[in-house]
């Protein structure tokens, strides 16, 4: 069974929604049969590459809001990320842009597989939430992608380049073209879609359906297989009877 993941780097609620996926996984029966499999989305794809505001300087502006009030909104998901056992340096983090760290998320799918993609977001959600670094910066970017166990020379390469921009912008297609209107958004086995951070139990409500409506394959070959002059037309591990 798959899940599919859009998610942005700076966003909280994506981290804590996943922290929350984990939890319903520890105690899904069926969880060494699940692969995770990650999608990029970008909550503001102005953001500049070079850290010049604060994300809570950003927030009170866009939103109109107080400094007081975006101190509030940003403690508010910093408590809730502590439940889930992450600790956050959230009032620091910096508004920046996350394409370069997304276009390092298909690298790392392309050519090292769904795990490594999974280690190389937590370690960019860490870096951003738990040590308020600048997850815009090659340096940063390339000290976590080596981290994780790709090459450092194919990591300059993407990063020099434009190479899985297109990938990153299929994503976000994608996400739309499914009815999302913001991350993190979940989809189940192909079936059933999840909007938001939500409770535990309703991810493990949605694995055990998913697991459950997961059918065996139905043969329609008419008649009986492997008669005795080969007309199933197939060949097996004995070769083809012709």
């Amino acid at each position: 069974m798959r899940i599919d993941i859009w998610s942005d780097v700076v966003c909280p609620w994506c981290s804590i929604g996943k922290k929350r996926l984990d939890r319903a996984l520890a105690d899904f029966e069926h969880a060494d049969d699940v692969e995770v499999v990650y999608h990029s989305y970008q909550l503001d794809p102005a953001a500049p590459s070079e850290p010049t505001e604060r994300a809570r300087d950003m927030l009170a502006r866009k939103y109109r809001m107080s400094e007081a009030q975006a101190a509030q909104a940003q403690d508010r998901v910093t408590a809730l990320a502590a439940e889930e056992g992450m600790y956050w340096r959230h009032d620091e983090t910096w508004h920046v842009s996350t394409v370069d760290a997304h276009r390092l998320l298909h690298l790392a799918l392309a050519e090292a597989g769904p795990q490594v993609q999974s280690q190389l977001k937590e370690a960019l959600w860490q870096a951003h939430f738990g040590e308020a670094r600048n997850v815009a910066d090659p340096v940063v970017l390339t000290e976590l992608a080596v981290g994780v166990g790709l090459d450092a020379d194919r990591v300059a390469v993407v990063l020099g380049s434009d190479e899985f921009a297109d990938a990153v912008e299929a994503d976000i297609r994608r996400a739309a073209a499914l009815g999302a209107t913001g991350v993190p958004f979940f989809v189940v086995d192909e079936k059933y879609g999840i909007s938001g951070a939500q409770p535990v139990e309703l991810f493990a409500q949605a694995l055990e359906r998913a697991w459950s409506e997961r059918s065996p394959l139905q043969m329609v070959t008419p008649g009986a297989a492997g008669d005795a002059d080969g007309a199933d037309g197939a060949c097996g591990p004995d070769g083809c009877a012709i």
